[in-house]
């Protein structure tokens, strides 16, 4: 069978839509990561997940361990459930969450928590916890060049110079509320900006990319050093799935994140350094022909977040040969396609989607029919079917 009727036939008895979670190429791509990472452990970023039965079935894969969260609440509910070492990537500021945190011994045990300020450490500490909080210190891995004038990636942390972090991280250990254990920076630039595109943007993406990488090799080394001479750090975490093994081998860092890789997005189809196998995918069916040429299906509407363009769309996967009309893209109620393979379908057949970001399929569907083979094997809830909406 090709994927196509392979998928028709495990789903034959589900009613479109729906989402499924292909565990073979799921377990691929797992084994591709963790070799790319060497011996450097993968925690697993839930943002890109956003299931907590899959959440527990990779972590209990080896090379993974511990979680990067979203939210602070998130991470109550994950540590409630029995996870443990979770990592909330951005800095909070719900203070009935941080007084949930201070006043659980395993919460407080297991969960660190994101700084970029002062201002984070005040609001933190006016709320007079009993307990000590883990913190850990975001850094700036963006590529800064033409003084200032061009900048690369992500706009997160204003801590960036191996001064600034060790005088903030001097400013967290002097503070009888915290704890130091970790220090983050994310090169979203490269991690998460694929590089094979064809032309003069693809060579300017390479360019930049090969520049940030020797700049950040230095600078995150520096800065790693500072800090330890103020902290004993217990973790280092830095990269995406798109340069694991080019941040694994920095010696300084202890730890890697990724979890798009696993469920291998659209957007993740663009790197010369790794290929993945499509894992997670949604089925809509064709619900109406408004002409011989094209067939149109139920929803489709799920935009990805990120500056809008085509390529936030799902990708119509199979059949093979879709496209959108160009006046409609993908539609709240409704969706056209176009293209030879639409005058082939007939009413009720049912379209393969993908989604150009990972995690964000999980906010559309309540359960993810896990498929191995030509079999449907389970049925697990998303966040949004365990009643749980975090952002």
């Amino acid at each position: 069978m090709d994927d196509r009727q392979r998928l028709d036939t495990a789903t034959a008895g589900l009613r479109p839509p729906f989402a499924v979670l292909d565990m073979d190429a799921l377990r691929a791509n797992a084994a591709d990561m963790t070799r790319r990472a060497g011996r450097k452990p993968i925690r697993v970023a839930s943002k890109s997940i956003r299931c907590r039965p899959i959440l527990e079935r990779v972590l209990a894969m080896d090379g993974f361990a511990g979680v990067m969260a979203f939210t602070l609440p998130e991470a109550l509910w994950l540590v409630s459930t029995g996870l443990r070492d979770v990592l909330v990537a951005y800095p909070t500021v719900d203070a009935d969450a941080l007084r949930a945190l201070g006043s659980d011994d395993t919460a407080a045990r297991e969960i660190t928590v994101m700084v970029d300020s002062p201002e984070h450490l005040d609001l933190i500490e006016g709320l007079g916890l009993p307990r000590p909080v883990r913190i850990c210190l975001d850094i700036d891995a963006a590529f800064v060049t033409l003084a200032g004038r061009f900048r690369a990636g992500a706009l997160r942390s204003p801590v960036r110079e191996p001064d600034q972090a060790a005088g903030f991280a001097a400013d967290v250990v002097k503070r009888p509320a915290f704890r130091l254990v970790g220090l983050m920076s994310y090169e979203a630039q490269i991690a998460g900006v694929g590089d094979n595109v064809p032309g003069p943007y693809g060579r300017a993406i390479r360019w930049m990319q090969d520049r940030s990488r020797r700049e950040l090799i230095v600078r995150r080394g520096r800065v790693v050093r500072a800090v330890r001479q103020v902290a004993d750090l217990e973790f280092v975490n830095g990269g995406g799935t798109g340069s694991i093994e080019k941040t694994a081998a920095e010696r300084v860092i202890t730890e890697v994140a990724a979890g798009s890789g696993l469920f291998h997005p659209r957007l993740f189809d663009f790197y010369r350094n790794f290929s993945g196998h499509p894992a997670a995918l949604f089925a809509l069916p064709v619900v109406r022909k408004p002409s011989p040429t094209v067939a149109t299906v139920l929803g489709g509407g799920y935009h990805a977040s990120g500056p809008p363009g085509p390529a936030r769309l799902p990708q119509p996967y199979l059949p093979a040969g879709l496209r959108y009309d160009a006046n409609e893209g993908a539609g709240e109620v409704q969706t056209p396609l176009l293209g030879q393979a639409a005058e082939d379908l007939r009413v009720g057949d049912r379209v393969w989607f993908r989604h150009a970001k990972a995690g964000e399929l999980c906010e559309h569907f309540a359960t993810l029919h896990l498929v191995e083979g030509d079999r449907v094997v389970d049925e697990v809830p998303t966040y949004r079917g365990e009643g749980k909406a975090f952002l």
